[in-house]
């Protein structure tokens, strides 16, 4: 790792700007101190590999909807429940009596279902490839097993669309391992002949510097290039078994993106197999069309346009404990990495 290091801190190029595409990145980065020991001339930005963060206000606009006007159990995990809608969040409405429980994952969603057959329970589905096969084994475990009271309301994202949206906003990619893990290596080597360079990265001290290294020394070499550093986890082929499931499940659609906007084939729904447990269609959900805190800058601090202290919020109206944007709240979110350990104002 030595020798890493070295090489990291002996870049003298110009501005090397690195977009950490993964929440998880973001934090680990911040926790061992690798942002302190970087020269001057590597700038780290954190993108849109939060995915709690790039959910859109109209997501929890819609759940909030599906506890009050249907009565529905949510069931989620604990820190979308703080994310503010357009007036509140699930959090003010669960005081307020609705029913709202924090869970572990997909299956303890639908075991809970299962226990109680009197209720309507809807999952709020938000991640990307890391987290939808167990999203959608729960689904096709529910029609499997004829569970008629459980859906999916789904705001899961893939990421080749916000590779590509983000490509100008740096020069090159720290790719999410997680994510790779489960689609493998294969649009990275297609981001690669599309002239966009990257690395996939593993969350260890060892790991991020040596990824760190082998940008560099790939960058300065002048060429598109693509090297997978997390190769005891990530393979070329990925993990076939569930990106058949997800395929199996769902199909790609057109998603919203919070702070970027609508992007093509970014997003995964049910496949019309599985409509009757698709919330918004079970539910017959009318288009809510959230507004997000015009104070906060979260849109910019995903875009890569801005950091989270440049936010005139952070720190002082806006903390974990009382966030007013989704960065803040998330335990992968930008705001809640520089607050932690960035120091707040």
């Amino acid at each position: 790792m030595k020798q890493a290091l070295e090489i990291v801190q002996g870049y003298q190029g110009p501005t090397l700007r690195i977009m950490e595409v993964c929440g998880t990145h973001t934090h680990e980065i911040f926790r061992k101190g690798i942002r302190k020991v970087l020269p001057e001339t590597i700038e780290l930005i954190s993108g849109p590999g939060c995915p709690v963060c790039v959910t859109p206000v109209d997501f929890i606009d819609e759940a909030i909807l599906l506890a009050t006007e249907h009565g529905c159990t949510i069931c989620t995990f604990g820190d979308l429940v703080r994310v503010p809608g357009t007036r509140q969040s699930l959090a003010s409405m669960r005081a307020q009596g609705a029913d709202v429980r924090i869970v572990y994952s997909p299956m303890d969603a639908l075991a809970y279902a299962k226990e109680n057959p009197e209720k309507q329970v809807v999952f709020l589905s938000v991640g990307f490839e890391t987290t939808i096969p167990a999203c959608c084994l729960t689904v096709w475990q529910a029609k499997q097993e004829k569970v008629d009271n459980y859906s999916l309301l789904t705001a899961n994202k893939t990421m080749p669309q916000a590779y590509r949206a983000m490509k100008d906003a740096c020069e090159l990619f720290l790719y999410p391992g997680h994510v790779h893990a489960i689609t493998g290596t294969k649009i990275c080597e297609q981001m690669k002949e599309e002239g966009i360079s990257g690395v996939v990265a593993g969350f260890t001290t060892k790991e991020l510097i040596t990824a760190l290294a082998v940008a560099v020394t790939r960058f300065q070499q002048g060429k598109p290039f693509f090297e997978n550093c997390y190769p005891r986890i990530v393979k070329p082929e990925g993990n076939p078994a569930a990106v058949h499931l997800i395929h199996q499940v769902m199909e790609p659609c057109d998603a919203l993106w919070r702070g970027i906007g609508e992007m093509k084939d970014s997003g995964m729904r049910l496949r019309s197999e599985y409509a009757a447990w698709d919330a918004r269609l079970k539910y017959n959900l009318p288009k809510v069309e959230g507004k997000p805190n015009p104070v906060c800058r979260c849109g910019q601090v995903l875009q890569g346009q801005c950091k989270p202290t440049d936010c005139p919020v952070f720190g002082r109206g806006c903390t974990p404990e009382h966030p007013i944007g989704a960065c803040m709240v998330s335990d992968e979110g930008a705001c809640s990495a520089f607050y932690l350990y960035g120091g707040a104002l």
